[in-house]
């Protein structure tokens, strides 16, 4: 896997997660998110897709909390993250994704670098430190677009003017060389934060994000110890290396 993840940047594994293993991470989930749509109700009806933080401490009760990081710091996802991102990886953020509440709203070619960072820093961030999602399928999913290998090359002409919506055109026309990947519930999709790739929406999409990334410094300001496992819970993970890593480099 490690070579069809540093070739195309991404990798999808089926089956990774029995219905026993989904059953507390969908408990968690759906408890944060009736509660988000309560406190976000006016986002999620202007278009709102996904949510953050999940981990949080303001956002779940411990014992839910302790769910998710139960999953973060299996021995089972572990041995996917050592195979992609490396041993080194750190924890960074959760998100959850889910279908907007207007069934004809268009998705949207992005990187997630553009969001933060200048067109000449998302080139520069082309080579690294990284930032990859680990993306784990609550149902049977359409999940994502992407479009291989420009996790480590910069946009065509005619992506760039998609992606940014230059030169009379939109970020939801289609992409010559696009991958569609659709997801079962227990699959996980493994893909660089840094490529182009968008949600696809519709059939029921519910899907926890787990972003990991390289231990550097410049990812600090993204992270809080709020999101971070109590030493209790640390103790009682079976790998814990990922929170581990992750307070090595935040302050």
């Amino acid at each position: 896997m490690t070579l069809e993840f540093e070739k195309s940047g991404f990798a999808v594994i089926r089956n990774a997660l029995t219905a026993k293993e989904l059953a507390p991470i969908k408990e968690a989930t759906q408890y944060y998110h009736k509660l988000w749509k309560k406190k976000n109700d006016e986002a999620y009806k202007n278009g709102a897709i996904n949510s953050a933080y999940l981990t949080h401490q303001a956002h779940l009760p411990e014992g839910k909390r302790a769910l998710l990081f139960n999953v973060i710091g299996s021995h089972k996802l572990r041995h996917i993250i050592d195979d992609t991102l490396g041993p080194d990886a750190a924890f960074m953020n959760t998100q959850l994704f889910f279908d907007p509440l207007n069934p004809n709203q268009a998705n949207y070619w992005h990187r997630d670098s553009q969001y933060h960072l200048t067109i000449e820093e998302q080139k520069l961030a082309l080579t690294g430190p990284n930032v990859v999602h680990y993306r784990v399928a609550l149902t049977d999913d359409p999940s994502v677009e992407l479009v291989p290998e420009t996790h480590k090359r910069w946009d065509r002409n005619d992506e760039l003017d998609i992606r940014l919506q230059n030169n009379g055109h939109t970020n939801d026309e289609d992409i010559e060389g696009a991958v569609k990947i659709s997801l079962k519930a227990g699959d996980i999709l493994v893909f660089s934060a840094n490529m182009i790739h968008r949600g696809l929406y519709g059939k029921n999409r519910f899907a926890l994000d787990i972003l990991l990334c390289d231990p550097d410094p410049m990812f600090e300001k993204y992270i809080s110890r709020d999101i971070l496992p109590s030493e209790l819970t640390l103790k009682e993970l079976e790998n814990p290396s990922l929170f581990v890593n992750t307070n090595v480099f935040i302050s």
